[in-house]
């Protein structure tokens, strides 16, 4: 990708054959679909990439055990279909970006032989709806060999547990290999571009949208013959600009999740808690050297403002503690978050556990607008790929076979899990740097190292004694569109998500190196730094945790926050 200047530079008052509005994960996806088509696409996204629900996900790759269940006890086929989909999908997404991905085996812990023949029984059937897409069979594992392989597992009553395949992955940062890959493929994108209008021509459909910077105030437009509306949870705000009086279609299901040292429950596998006390399920996986646990289906609207509240943390641990030998305490804590899922539902009065989690494809015939809505991140490229189908169609071309299911993305080239090394023998680097970089970057680690040698202190880390580089925050603003702190520390580098306190201790260095960068003044400087040591000390504060009193020590642009 170029900087994001030259990406305005070569959008403003140009015309496409599509123009995608969305960066997460859909638009992502289906950006990179037209593009790989031969559409000339642009993506325009108001926020960051990944900015919103695309870096608040469990990190799962799957077809959803529950759903599964749910389209068995309510003879569902919408569930069914989302199931038998994602099952399919789920290997794709493994393949198209090793880098960024990897197999897990789930554990259920089972306290009655009734449960254990149930989940037997169900994820029997998840491996044969899976087909020649299974990752590897779901089998018995006896009490012994559970607690081998969970220790902190609460040992009363344990049976033993069932044994299944899904697999996980980095979120935030998949979204972003998508964007990357959509750009080398030719396609335009920016991020902090807000729609604001929409043009018309003489039929009343959409022919140019005017577009905020919302970094700079600068207004201009684009020109496309197709507009997509892939916002997630806010597409009927962008469906209502082009159509004041579409029917709202959208309802948002909170997502929340936190993050604890890895010690509290050390295990290479992930568990699954199959139903809580009000009927959901609980993740906790290992991610990135952290437990993370999670649920979602609490209601939320479009104003509601998103974060771990106190009612959320002691939920999911009076669920997470039942299963625990040594309990934990909101007091363990390092991180957390929360982000909305978009579902589709024609009925107000139907619970959002209930919803179908499938998508939909609807063609506004006043504005001509092809809305994607609903989904999720495991079926992200076949909502692209149907996506972009109904664009050929609504343009009157041929509708091409999809290039997308087996295109390796950007990092993921010749990616090598042994790449870790390789980057050892040729810079001094530490093993635990190695596998950040491999891990984060894929292939593009090189590049990121590369810019280390501009400056020895680019080769330093961002904290003593923390894997990620300094040379990452500038490779960032220059080849990923980083634009703010919360860019870097959250979604290009997880260091948010890590640990909130060690995002605060990062930050000054963070502003200062991407000030230099972007050449901001002092202040400007200063105030990015206060700002998002404000913001991460609201999340503490939301959580019930101590705010972290920090005096943001000068770096040259930086003088006390």
């Amino acid at each position: 990708m170029r900087h994001r200047g030259e990406e305005l530079i070569d959008i403003e008052g140009k015309s496409f054959d599509v123009c995608v509005i969305g960066g997460g994960a859909t638009g992502a996806a289906s950006a990179l679909e037209a593009q790989l088509r031969g559409l000339h696409t642009v993506m325009l996204e108001a926020g960051d990439f990944a900015g919103a629900t695309s870096s608040a996900a469990t990190k799962i790759i799957h077809g959803g055990v529950r759903y599964l269940e749910e389209a068995i006890k309510d003879v569902d086929p919408k569930e069914y279909h989302v199931v038998v989909r994602a099952l399919h999908e789920r290997v794709r997404m493994l393949n198209n970006a090793p880098h960024l991905t990897r197999q897990v085996q789930f554990l259920v812990p089972s306290f009655h032989w009734l449960d254990i023949a149930y989940l037997d029984i169900g994820l029997k059937m998840y491996d044969w709806l899976a087909g020649c897409a299974r990752i590897s069979p779901s089998k018995y594992v006896s009490r012994e060999k559970t607690l081998e392989r969970m220790p902190e597992l609460r040992r009363e009553g344990l049976i033993g547990s069932v044994e299944y395949a899904d697999g996980q992955f980095d979120d935030s940062r998949y979204n972003l290999a998508l964007v990357q890959t959509f750009s080398q493929a030719g396609g335009s994108a920016v991020n902090y571009a807000r729609v604001k209008e929409f043009g018309r021509d003489s039929a009343g459909h959409l022919s140019s949208a005017l577009i905020i910077d919302q970094l700079s105030g600068k207004q201009f437009s684009v020109q496309a013959k197709v507009f997509v509306n892939a916002t997630g949870p806010l597409s009927d705000l962008l469906r209502r600009l082009a159509t004041e009086s579409l029917p709202p279609r959208m309802r948002l299901s909170k997502g929340a999740h936190i993050l604890l040292p890895l010690d509290v429950f050390p295990t290479q596998d992930a568990m699954l808690i199959p139903k809580t006390d009000d009927g959901r399920v609980l993740f906790a996986v290992p991610w990135n050297g952290r437990l993370l646990v999670g649920t979602t289906e609490q209601e939320v609207f479009p104003e509601d403002e998103l974060f771990v509240s106190r009612e959320d943390i002691d939920f999911m641990l009076g669920q997470l503690n039942k299963y625990l030998e040594h309990p934990v305490s909101s007091s363990q804590i390092v991180s957390g978050f929360a982000g909305a899922r978009p579902l589709v539902s024609a009925d107000a009065s139907q619970s959002t556990t209930k919803i179908a989690r499938d998508d939909i494809i609807e063609i506004d015939s006043a504005s001509g607008l092809i809305s994607i809505m609903g989904g999720k991140w495991t079926t992200h490229r076949a909502m692209g790929e149907d996506t972009i189908n109904a664009v050929q169609k609504a343009l009157g071309a041929p509708v091409k076979e999809s290039p997308t299911r087996s295109h390796i993305l950007h990092g993921g080239e010749e990616f090598s899990r042994d790449l870790w090394e390789k980057l050892m023998t040729v810079y001094p680097i530490s093993k635990e740097t190695a596998h950040h970089l491999a891990g984060k970057f894929g292939t593009a680690a090189w590049k990121v190292l590369e810019v280390s040698l501009e400056d020895r202190g680019l080769a330093e880390p961002i904290l003593p004694g923390r894997p990620p580089l300094q040379a990452e925050v500038v490779y960032c603003v220059r080849k990923e569109l980083a634009a703010t702190i919360e860019d870097v520390l959250a979604r290009r580098l997880g260091v948010q998500f890590y640990s909130w306190r060690e995002a605060i201790h990062a930050a000054p260095v963070v502003g200062s190196l991407m000030a230099k960068e972007l050449n901001w003044p002092n202040d400007q400087a200063n105030s990015a730094i206060a700002s998002y040591i404000r913001k991460i000390n609201h999340f503490l504060e939301q959580a019930g945790l101590e705010p972290e009193t920090f005096a943001a020590a000068s770096a040259g642009h930086v003088s006390a926050v």
